[in-house]
């Protein structure tokens, strides 16, 4: 199935594959019962009170079995954040990159945001407040976006420049300025929205004086 996503002038095409044979099928249902499992204990007990050992228990699978499809507590306590940049990632390999870099990245976000389902939308903010509850997810949290970060820097020819690392951060901080307005309510119909106006603001809030 390819799916299309148009933010003004810019298109981009993602391809969504089915799971071909049982095996797989039966791989990606294990790898959805971790996620969803996980989201409701740490939920309820907190991410640091909840050892990998219960969260096996509850989905009675193995140590090796949680291990071929996350790398820790951490990575599949993450896996909505990590689905928003994976695929943001792509849409921003598909984009037309014309005209200021600041618009690329805010249409890229936009276009990832409607590709979101509303099991994303559930899952998100969840995440969001363990990681605010709990410093070692949160350190976690921080290196994988500087890893994000390198990946987007990478698409770009002169990926070193001074200029553009700084546009990362700014773009980074401008999405994390919107999620803390679109908490607690975390309407899905209201994240875009929000990050439109943080990101129209970017220029007058370089401009303030002391």
């Amino acid at each position: 199935m390819r799916d299309v996503g148009v933010i003004g002038t810019v298109m981009v095409m993602t391809t969504v594959e089915q799971p071909a044979t049982l095996r797989e099928r039966k791989k990606l249902r294990t790898r959805q019962a971790l996620i969803d499992t996980a989201s409701t204990l740490f939920g309820e007990r907190g991410f640091d009170h909840t050892p990998l050992d219960a969260l096996l228990e509850q989905v009675e699978v193995s140590r090796r079995t949680f291990f071929r499809n996350f790398r820790s507590k951490e990575d599949v306590a993450l896996t909505a954040v990590k689905q928003l940049w994976d695929i943001y990632l792509e849409v921003l390999d598909g984009i037309e990159k014309s005209g200021p870099l600041a618009d690329v990245f805010l249409a890229a976000m936009l276009t990832t945001l409607e590709h979101m389902d509303e099991d994303w939308y559930r899952r998100f903010p969840l995440t969001l407040r363990l990681i605010a509850d709990s410093p070692a997810l949160d350190g976690y949290t921080l290196r994988h976006c500087a890893e994000v970060q390198a990946e987007i820097a990478c698409r770009f020819d002169e990926q070193n420049r001074l200029e553009l690392r700084l546009l990362i951060e700014f773009f980074v901080a401008t999405w994390r300025c919107a999620l803390d307005q679109w908490l607690p309510d975390c309407t899905p119909g209201e994240l875009p929205a929000l990050l439109r106006r943080a990101c129209s603001t970017m220029n007058s809030a370089l401009s303030l004086e002391a």
